[in-house]
Order: C-alpha cells, then sequence, then structure tokens
C-alpha cells in the first residue's frame, strides 16, 4: 500500500470535528480514510504510536510569496512584480516560483504543508495566484493544488508609489481605483463581443489579460485585494459591489474600523504579517489585537506571514500571540487551516483530516499554539517529508531531485 499508514495514539485535532484524545488517523494511498477514537486498522498496515504528541492537518500560509522571493538570492530571486505595466493580470505567479527556495524548507519546519503563491503589491493588478504543495515534486506542477485561485490586487501606498515616481498614472488613490475600474470595464466589453462573435461562429481575438479579468467577473477566481488603511478597504468593498466580483481583502491592518461592514457583507479577511515594524503610514495602527476584533465581529479570518517578510514558519506562532491577545483558540486554528482553503476555493481537499481529504499531516510534539511545541513530522499527500531530529536539533527533508 503506497503512503498508507495509520497514526495511533495521538490527540487528533481534525478542526472540523471534536478533538480526540489517543484518536487514530487511518491514511491509504494518500489519503485520510478514516478519524477517530474507534477506527478499525487494515491487517498489514504500518502503525505509528504517537503516545502523547498531537496531530493536525498542515497549516495553509495564505499569502505568501516563498518561491517567487527566494530567500538570501537578492534581487536575482526575486520575481515578485512585473512593474512595467500597472495592469498585469496576465502574468501567473506559478511561472516563476523556485521550488527550491530555502522557504520551503522552513515552511515544513513550521507545519505549513500548503501557500497561495501570490504576485506583490506593486501595480493595482498584479497578475494570477497559485495555490501549491510545499514539498513533494521535481517541477512547481506536481505540487500544484489549484491554478484557479485568485487575482493579487492593491490599493493603497505601494502602487502610487511606484508609478508616481515614475512620473506615470496611477500617482494616487484615485488613480489606482481607475486603473481597476477601467480594467473591469474593458473585460465587461471584451466578454460582450467575445460571447456575440461565439454565437455568430466568427473568429474572435484572445487577450490573456482581459479573459483572466473576466474569470474574476465570472466568479472563478477571487479578487485579492491588498489593502491596509480602512478607506482602502471601503474603496476595495465599493470596487467589488460595482462589478460583482468575489472579494478577500488581504492584510486587513485597519480592518477591525470596518470589522461590522465586513462581516455583513461576508468578506474574508487574510490578517498579518504580525511581527512587523510601522515601517509606512498604513501601518500606523497595525495591532495583533485588531484580529481577534475582526474575527469577534463574524468576520471569516486567515492569518499570513507574508513570507519573506516574516518567515514562513512563524505561521503558528503569530495565531499563538493573536490567541495571548483575544483570539479564540478555535477560531485561529481555523485561521490556519478550514477558511483560508474554503473562500478560496480549495477547501475540498486541504485543511482538515477528514475522511476522503489529502493526507497532509503534523504531528506535533505538543499544542501546535503551545510556542514550546514544535512540528516532529510532517506528511504530505501521505508521504514523510520532513524529520525532526533531536540529536542534530535540525528538521531533515526528503530529497527533491
Amino acid at each position: 500500500m503506497t503512503n498508507s499508514f495509520a497514526i495511533t495514539g495521538a490527540h487528533v485535532v481534525p478542526i472540523s470535528a471534536e478533538e480526540v484524545d489517543s484518536g487514530t488517523v487511518v491514511v491509504q494511498d494518500g489519503r485520510i480514510v478514516a478519524v477517530g477514537a474507534e477506527v478499525s486498522i487494515p491487517d498489514g498496515m504500518p502503525v505509528i504510536d504517537a503516545q502523547g504528541a498531537w496531530v493536525l492537518p498542515g497549516f495553509i500560509e495564505a499569502h505568501g510569496h516563498v518561491g517567487i522571493h527566494e530567500e538570501a538570492n537578492g534581487e536575482a530571486g526575486n520575481d515578485t512584480n512585473e512593474m512595467t505595466g500597472p495592469n498585469m493580470a496576465a502574468v501567473r505567479a506559478i511561472d516563476a516560483i523556485d521550488i527550491d527556495d530555502e522557504g520551503f524548507r522552513d515552511a515544513l519546519s513550521g507545519g505549513v504543508t500548503a501557500i497561495v503563491v501570490k504576485p506583490g503589491s506593486g501595480n493595482p493588478i498584479g497578475g494570477q495566484t497559485v495555490a501549491i504543495k510545499t514539498w513533494g515534486g521535481r517541477t512547481i506542477d506536481e505540487q500544484l493544488i489549484s491554478d484557479s485561485v485568485s487575482v493579487k490586487s492593491a490599493l493603497g501606498e505601494n502602487p502610487k508609489r511606484v508609478y508616481g515616481g515614475k512620473g506615470q498614472t496611477p500617482s494616487t488613490r484615485l488613480g489606482v481605483a481607475k486603473i481597476i475600474r477601467e480594467a473591469f470595464v474593458d473585460a465587461q466589453n471584451y466578454r460582450a463581443a467575445r460571447d456575440a462573435a461565439a454565437k455568430k461562429g466568427e473568429p474572435f481575438a484572445r487577450d490573456l489579460t482581459k479573459e483572466t479579468l473576466v474569470r474574476v467577473l465570472d466568479g472563478e477566481l477571487a479578487w485579492d485585494q491588498h489593502t491596509h488603511r480602512h478607506d482602502d478597504i471601503a474603496t476595495a468593498i465599493r470596487l467589488s459591489e460595482e462589478f460583482g466580483y468575489r472579494l478577500v481583502i488581504n492584510h486587513g491592518t485597519e480592518g477591525h474600523k470596518l470589522a461590522d461592514l465586513l462581516a455583513e457583507k461576508d468578506i474574508p479577511v487574510i490578517f498579518g504579517p504580525m511581527f512587523t515594524s510601522r515601517s509606512k503610514v498604513e501601518l500606523r495602527d497595525r495591532g495583533i489585537p485588531n484580529l481577534a476584533a475582526i474575527a469577534a465581529a463574524g468576520v471569516r479570518v486567515a492569518i499570513t506571514t507574508d513570507a519573506p517578510v516574516v518567515p514562513i514558519n512563524m505561521l503558528v506562532t503569530q495565531a499563538s500571540m493573536a490567541v495571548r491577545d483575544g483570539l479564540p483558540r478555535a477560531t485561529a486554528l481555523e485561521a490556519l487551516t478550514v477558511n483560508p482553503a474554503s473562500f478560496l476555493g480549495f477547501g475540498e481537499r486541504v485543511g482538515k483530516l477528514a475522511p476522503g481529504y489529502d493526507a497532509d499531516i503534523v504531528l506535533w510534539s505538543g499544542d501546535p499554539l503551545d510556542t514550546a511545541s514544535r512540528a516532529l513530522r510532517v506528511w504530505i499527500d501521505g508521504a514523510e517529508v520532513y524529520t525532526w531530529d533531536a540529536e542534530t536539533h535540525r528538521g531533515i527533508t526528503v530529497p527533491r531531485f
């Protein structure tokens, strides 16, 4: 049985079901087939006695740049922003990911088994994101969860600084909104012309930029909106309602100021990074307790390191600090697992321990929200990819190549 085993005797945290003391997780051919206290184990299946350890699904980094902003490679390893034009909807993060980036090894040490890699925030429209596993393939295509996740967009300081510095539009918040609005109007016109041509059986010239934005308008892709300040969050909501697309707020530094509005409209927030200085005006009201206030209003939340802004292995540490500052423990675990998987559109595969789900599993020395705990073993699709070596005090990853 390939990638088949059972973990027994662990404290099992399925996320979407009750925690189980001395529970069992059964994996067959890379998928979870059973979770619970009274679970039958097939004859001959390898058994891992995890007495005293905790078992959880792998965590999900909902907004990162691992692989496209490589660790320790300087400018040569930075492919985060294609800033030769303000509308880069046609570019795809998948085309720039180096799977041998050190950040992926860091991810495993922090129990992170999936990441949504996104272009940066230099453009009003930055490009297409991709959801991938953090280990397991020789090419990025072998680690793919979904290449139909979202389009990254940015409001606020970053795009106006980039293009204002070039003496181009947009140089103000007004200009940034104009670029986004015009792009969607062009996409609406493109869709109408394309559909009319199809009805008549006439040829039609494809435009990759407009086709991508049509997918946003049609609800196939979410709109990942980089926005910190409350006024930019209000602009993000205004634009999304004008064009009817599915909005996800990224960063949401001042989201607590509009939390009731976000909850009313069921707009999720990917919050963070939390371990940063107030390096620009937009971050003046930065604070870890803001996440608890957003969640208390009923907003669905996820947590981000914005890696490599904060090392990706610190994702769970940020969650721990948020719990210290008022975020309910259950909400913190959901923010690392089922929430981002759900609102970014791949929740049928990862984010929980349940039958039918990918066997992306982490064995922890204790409660992962206890900062003294560490990831001991990590499986992705049922294959063990990381092991903590207590003698050398280092994590060991299986070779890629």
